[in-house]
């Protein structure tokens, strides 16, 4: 299904996921959708594996954890964060590493101070790899770094694409 984009998220520069000068990290897009879900796009490296071709599983459950976390974003303000207090990461076929890939995420419930959500990880072809749910503390980037960060290292990059399209098998090829 072919996502109408509203905007893109702001990125760091050390982030193990989004981090554009962290040479070992995912670098990683989130793209917030007209239905208020966040679309991760990433592509997993070859020092990212676990067992040979395949994405480690903790990167995986990094990058269902973020995407879900910023989820919240969406409803909110680009510095309204989700502090994880539970995550439960299903795994369902091996993540390849080299090719780009999906997330989407989306809150559930939002019970004030505290939130849940959900996310999936596609493969190319549109298989579900694995999928997440999470309970987060909702805080504000404010209480837990300072205003040099806030002000030199969180910024949003300029590539912000106007749809993507995600290939969503297990269920039709619906927006999900």
């Amino acid at each position: 299904m072919t996502h109408k984009i509203k905007g893109t998220q702001n990125i760091s520069r050390d982030c193990m996921v989004c981090g554009v000068e962290n040479g070992f990290g995912l670098k990683t897009r989130f793209h917030e959708t007209e239905n208020d879900e966040v679309i991760a796009v990433f592509t997993p490296r070859h020092f990212h594996q676990s067992y040979p071709k395949i994405t480690h599983g903790g990167i995986t459950a990094a990058i269902l954890d973020e995407t879900i976390g910023r989820a919240i974003m969406c409803h909110y303000d680009n510095k309204t964060f989700g502090v994880t207090v539970e995550l439960n990461v299903k795994y369902k076929r091996p993540v390849p590493y080299e090719v780009e890939l999906k997330v989407v995420g989306r809150i559930t419930n939002d019970n004030g101070r505290l939130f849940e959500g959900s996310g999936e990880l596609f493969l190319p072809d549109g298989t579900l790899a694995a999928s997440a749910e999470g309970k987060y503390m909702k805080r504000s980037l404010e209480k837990f770094t300072d205003a040099g960060f806030i002000d030199n290292d969180w910024f949003t990059p300029e590539d912000c694409p106007e749809e993507i399209t995600v290939q969503d098998q297990e269920n039709g090829k619906r927006q999900v």
